[in-house]
This record gives structure tokens, sequence and C-alpha cells, in this order.
């Protein structure tokens, strides 16, 4: 008989305890004595920015981890290797549920992350069909899978679904909570919403533990270039050193609530140590416009006069733009006790001082 003794204090070790009395025994734990053994966890999308510092952190606290990657040859391998030297890694594609399969009888987990999406907006009109086959049938995938390989033991693992703040897009109050409207902008959004009820669906259906975090914009020094905000720092390093002179930009009064990602990991493994599953916004509360960001940006550089350093161009313009973005993330405060440790500015200048260092490596 397998038990789960689940840990709250963040500093203590996961562990999870095996009656030796063996499968069929009857025996309790108090007379036979426990064998321990660490919690095990499979994390979809650990190349990505959230996979690397959900890793580091489940890592901390004396996880095993497993890491679904994606591709034969995939070149972001070593980089994870180096980044999490404890991870195992998994070759799979969660749009292939056979795959799916295969991970989940390697890994054994206790818990499943699911990160893996294609997560760039823009990138989402230019190709929906592929959006919608990762990022929404992809979810079911995987939620499939758990089912069938759980069998009649459907308390046997608990899943994280990373849902986003973009499936509000046409918001429908302010602040946005977890009842909200949902009002997709995007083919991206569209794709969450699917996946987003489909993790609802599989947890009341089946009395599955699946928890979704409906996360709002979370950023660090390890988000991708292709995002404004560290287009924006990395631009802003580049031109303090010298080796560029402008940054062309979209929409500047477009308006995110934004958060550090190493903050919300942390809320992503809180919601899989509750005992009830649930749906969760989390954000800091707080929105700020690019205008905003980039002052913040230029300012810690000393530059004041940033206008002369930012063009617009109507390429980076969305078809269906989200103006607005800020989440009540009361119910995590309250439930989960939650907060973001980092601050708007704290953010800004962590990714600029980190991208001056990195520009500055890069240029010797």
């Amino acid at each position: 008989m397998l038990t789960l003794q689940r840990r709250y204090n963040s500093k203590a070790p996961a562990t999870r305890y095996a009656d030796s009395a063996g499968p069929t025994g009857t025996t309790t734990p108090q007379e036979v004595g426990l064998k321990r053994f660490p919690m095990r966890a499979l994390i979809t999308g650990i190349t990505g920015q959230d996979g690397l510092y959900l890793g580091e952190l489940l890592l901390s606290k004396g996880y095993e981890v497993f890491g679904l990657i994606r591709g034969q040859s995939n070149p972001k391998w070593e980089h994870v290797m180096q980044q999490l030297p404890g991870v195992t890694l998994i070759k799979g594609d969660i749009t292939d549920m056979s795959s799916v399969m295969r991970a989940l009888s390697v890994a054994q987990p206790d818990e499943v992350y699911n990160l893996a999406a294609i997560s760039f907006v823009p990138h989402s009109w230019e190709n929906a069909d592929h959006t919608i086959e990762v990022t929404g049938k992809g979810v079911f995938n995987v939620l499939e899978a758990i089912r069938i390989w759980s069998g009649p033991n459907l308390d046997k693992v608990r899943f994280y679904q990373a849902s986003s703040s973009e499936m509000f897009g046409k918001v429908q109050e302010v602040p946005q909570r977890e009842s909200t409207l949902l009002w997709p902008r995007s083919p991206y959004g569209v794709a969450k919403v699917f996946a987003h009820y489909m993790t609802v669906n599989y947890r009341e259906s089946y009395g599955m533990h699946a928890s979704s975090g409906i996360l709002f914009n979370h950023e660090s020094p390890r988000r991708g270039p292709e995002f404004v905000t560290r287009k924006i720092t990395q631009a802003v390093a580049r031109i303090s050193l010298g080796l560029q002179q402008t940054v062309s930009l979209g929409n500047l009064d477009a308006s995110r609530d934004w958060g550090f990602a190493g903050d919300y990991v942390e809320a992503m493994w809180l919601m899989l140590q509750q005992d009830q599953a649930d749906d969760y916004v989390i954000a800091t509360g707080e929105t700020h416009t690019i205008r905003e960001l980039l002052e913040v940006a230029f300012g810690h550089v000393g530059i004041s006069d940033w206008e002369r350093h930012v063009t617009q161009d109507p390429r980076f313009m969305r078809p269906a733009e989200v103006d607005l973005l800020v989440g009540d993330p009361t119910k995590a405060r309250e439930t989960l006790g939650w907060k973001p440790k980092v601050d708007f500015r704290e953010l800004v200048q962590m990714m600029v001082d980190a991208d001056i260092e990195d520009q500055r490596q890069t240029s010797r």
C-alpha cells in the first residue's frame, strides 16, 4: 500500500512513504516501519523559463525531477542539463499520447506539471493549427494519459495546468479573477481556454486532482528575447553599451500585470499540496504599460530621454489587442498563502542587469 505524505514546510524535503508490507499488505505503517522515498515530478516544457525555475524549486525540496523534452537532437538538452544537473530528461512530445504514456512509466510521478505550449502569442496567428495542436490538444493528451496510466487510483498523480491571463482577452471586468468570463483574442488564448476547461472537466468528471494556475505575465532574465519584456531589456543593455541605437516595438500603451517567474513557480507547487484541486489567479494585482517598462529600464542605465531610442512598427501590432490585464490574487493569497516577493521595478532592473552582463560576456 503506497501512502503519500505531503509536507507543507517549504524547507523540508518532499517525501513519499511506502508501507513495507507490500502492495497487498494490511499492516499499518506504525507496525512495520516506513521506507522513505523522494517525491517524483514530471515537468513538460522544462526547457522554458518556467520549467527551469520549477525544476530548481523541486530539486531544492528533495524531489526526483523528470523533464519531457521534444526531439532527437534538441539543442536545449545540454542547456537544461547545465542549469538542472539533478534532472532526468525523457524524450517525448505531448502531441503524441503514447510518448506521454512512456514518460509516465519511466518517471512514475506523484506530480505532473504541464508547462509545454506554443507560448509566443504573435506566433499563434501565423501558426494557429500548430498552436491548437500543442497548446490545446496536447493538454488533453496529458490528462488522458494520466487517467489511463493511473487506472482505478486517480489520486496517484496530481496535475498542474499552466493556464494564462491571455484567456481573458477582451476583459469583462477589472481586475480579472477566477470567475471572470473568458474572452480570448488570439489563437493562443483560444487554445489555452480549451486546455483550461479540459482540466476542469477531468477534475469534475473523473475526480482527478487537477489544478489550473491562471498566471498573468511573468518574466525573468531567462525569458526568450522574442517577448517584449526581454526584447526591451536586451535592447536597453545594448544601447547603454553603445552596441545599438534603437528598438522597434508595437503598442506602447498596452497594460500588463508583470511578476517574477521565480515567484510564480512556487504558486504552482503550492496548488498541488492542497487537499482539494482548484483554479487560482496568480498575479501581482498591479498593472503597468509598456511605456512604464521603458522608463524603468532606460532609467536604470541613466537614460531619461528614452523616446529617441524607440520606434513603433505596425508589424508588431496585434490583429486583436488585449489592452488591459490585471489580476486579483486574493484567492491564492488566502488559500495558498502565496504572494509575490519581487516587485515590478526590481524585476525590470534585474533583467536589465542580467542583459548587460550577458552582452559584456558576449562582446569579449
